[in-house]
């Protein structure tokens, strides 16, 4: 998402990113990887738990989940990950952001 932050700009969207771990470590991260982006930092699991969110100490952790919420605040697009590299490309989403238009 990050090498294609300017089309998602484009779009109008806004990436927003849970990261299962604490404010500093979110910080830290996020200013030596110069992510565009925002994180916000969830140690607990609420926000995961909420959006139902796969947790498995097997598969590392907190599985990754990717949504498209609409601008009405309806959930568009919802991929709860099987592992760690189940992440769907750009064009796929560029594709759902175009059928919300």
């Amino acid at each position: 998402m990050k090498q294609d932050i300017n089309q998602f700009t484009d779009w109008k969207a806004q990436i927003v990113v849970i990261a299962p771990h604490e404010a500093e470590k979110v910080n830290a991260y996020w200013g030596k990887e110069n992510i565009p982006f925002v994180g916000i930092p969830d140690p607990d699991g609420r926000l995961g738990k909420f959006y139902g969110q796969e947790w498995n100490l097997i598969k590392l952790g907190r599985m990754p989940a990717l949504f498209i919420i609409d601008r009405k605040g309806t959930i568009a697009f919802a991929q709860y990950a099987n592992n760690m590299a189940d992440i769907p490309e750009n064009g796929k989403l560029f594709q759902i952001l175009e059928g919300l238009k």
